[in-house]
């Protein structure tokens, strides 16, 4: 297999999550451990973003968010669940009943369930210095910040009837608090006067200004009467809005929440919508969770998928792959690669003798082919029998003598034991999993002083961010197996020499490369006896 193509892909999965946050990596994390392949689309705004810490999330309490995120994808990744950077313009069901994701970029993904878990924006007033201290000083959840300006001097702005709701939590975390309430906010003059009885300022007035000092901290509210406060933090009660933009043409609808501060996604008990094969999970049906229920709601929901996906999959008697099909479908069009040889693959056996050669994730057989050409007794495995197809047509045109054999990595024991004298993944997209079963696959595959070789592009380019108003990746390198992973399991392997394992300029070989890019190469020796 060559480099990766330059035009656009389309992919297929069980599953398409559009939206990365708790919610959506917990729900792709179930469905990864029931073997399902899901793809995790992540613009990268999550509604807490402007937050330091994340708070009440039992055993993650005080973490940044974005740490939070950073191991929640690596554990969906663990398991061969893909989460790319982009954003999901429109999603529409075509005939034939799967769900079509248009991503920026133009790039696509084909799913046959998808999981809404875009969230909510907070549309906050347009007010001056409320944007600036968002999620600092201006803050509206007493769960979220409230222990943060405990016994600080705190103004309740109050706009609407169930703007006055948390005045009691935030009463009980300071007694430096002032309700600030808006006349046209409609609350009822009881509640006042039993928030006044309690010991509460309450004042009428309506926000003009937060003030801040040199260092963004807040200082004070500015009212439009001209009045003002000396405060340390200011709360409110934002609106929110439900992003559901991209499923407008599936007839998604929104319904007023009870608040009435803004709408949600309806859905039933098990998180399916009123559309047929797409769920919802998180703030977008509920603003009201905090990340560790939206965690938790994700991932109830996710098993409720994966509930749905089995039950069709009984009814017509079928263990489908999705990643045979997503192989599959990839390779059903033009050739996707150069039919060249790896150069990495020709540098680096150049001075084997010829014997048995196992090739792993054989795509259209440049190596394959290339090695039989060499007098090697060839064995061509992937996960895509189109793509073995492929070989196969042509090594009956060059007259070339390749077996080819449809193999999973991370089947059990999908390779002759102790087998080739030289087993080779050059590029293997093999999805990962927490015991690297993949991994021991092909180590058990080698013969007694036989070579390992593996090869994969240096990921550090792959992994630089985009703007995904602009473009989408189609692929998450961090995914499938990576030569740090062979590497970390060869260290502590009395039966292996590591040979080679560095980074270095990709070679030509055979052939040019039709972009450069930096291999990350792997070889190792299996002692004899």
């Amino acid at each position: 297999m060559a480099e990766h193509p330059t035009h656009l892909v389309e992919r297929h999965c069980d599953v398409a999550v559009v939206g990365g946050s708790a919610a959506g990596l917990a729900a792709a994390l179930q469905l990864g451990r029931q073997r399902r392949s899901v793809l995790v689309i992540d613009a990268g705004e999550p509604r807490n973003a402007p937050a330091a810490r994340l708070h009440g999330y039992l055993g993650r309490e005080g973490l940044a968010p974005a740490d939070l995120l950073a191991t929640a994808r690596e554990e969906v990744r663990s398991y061969g669940g893909e989460v790319v950077g982009g954003r999901v313009e429109q999603v529409l069901r075509p005939t034939d009943g799967d769900f079509r994701l248009e991503l920026t970029g133009g790039h696509a993904v084909v799913a046959r369930r998808v999981l809404a878990a875009t969230g909510v924006v907070d549309e906050l007033p347009d007010v001056d210095g409320v944007a600036e201290a968002w999620g600092r000083g201006v803050v509206h959840c007493p769960f979220c910040h409230g222990f943060e300006v405990r016994d600080r001097r705190i103004a309740q702005i109050v706009s609407h009837p169930a703007g006055l709701h948390p005045a009691g939590l935030w009463r009980q975390l300071s007694a430096a608090l002032t309700v600030v309430v808006d006349e046209a906010a409609g609350v009822e003059a009881a509640e006042l006067d039993a928030l006044r009885s309690a010991g509460v300022d309450v004042l009428a007035g309506q926000l003009r200004r937060v003030v801040t000092g040199p260092g963004g901290e807040v200082t004070g509210v500015e009212l439009a009467d001209g009045g003002s406060l000396e405060v340390d933090a200011v709360a409110i009660g934002p609106r929110f809005r439900a992003r559901t933009e991209a499923f407008v043409g599936l007839g998604l609808r929104t319904v007023a929440h009870p608040s009435g501060l803004g709408d949600v996604v309806e859905r039933d008990a098990t998180g399916a919508t009123p559309v047929p094969g797409v769920y919802a999970a998180g703030n977008l049906a509920d603003p009201a969770q905090q990340l560790l229920q939206a965690a938790a709601d994700g991932s109830r929901v996710g098993a409720m998928i994966a509930f749905d996906l089995a039950g069709d999959d009984v009814r017509a008697a079928a263990r489908p792959s999705a990643n045979e099909a997503d192989w599959d479908r990839r390779y059903e069009g033009r050739p996707m690669w150069s039919g060249n040889p790896n150069g990495s693959l020709v540098v680096e056996v150049g001075d084997l003798a010829p014997g048995r050669a196992l090739d792993v994730g054989a795509g259209e057989g440049g190596d394959a082919l290339w090695l039989a050409a060499q007098g090697w007794e060839v064995t061509a495995v992937d996960i895509s029998q189109r793509a073995l197809d492929r070989v196969t047509a042509e090594a009956v045109r060059r007259r070339l003598r390749v077996n080819c054999r449809r193999a999973d990595a991370n089947a059990p024991a999908p390779f002759p034991g102790a087998a080739f004298d030289l087993v080779s993944a050059q590029y293997a997209s093999i999805p990962r999993t927490p015991d690297g079963r993949a991994v021991r696959n092909l180590l058990e595959a080698v013969a007694p002083g036989g070579t390992l070789l593996v090869v994969s592009h240096d990921l550090g380019p792959m992994r630089v961010p985009l703007d995904p108003t602009v473009e989408s990746r189609p692929f998450d390198p961090d995914a499938y197996v990576r030569v740090d992973d062979v590497a970390a399991v060869l260290a502590d392997a009395a039966a292996w020499e590591v040979l080679v394992y560095e980074t270095r300029p990709r070679p030509p070989g055979a052939a040019s490369a039709s972009h450069h890019v930096d291999d990350v190469v792997l070889r190792a020796r299996r002692r004899a006896g």
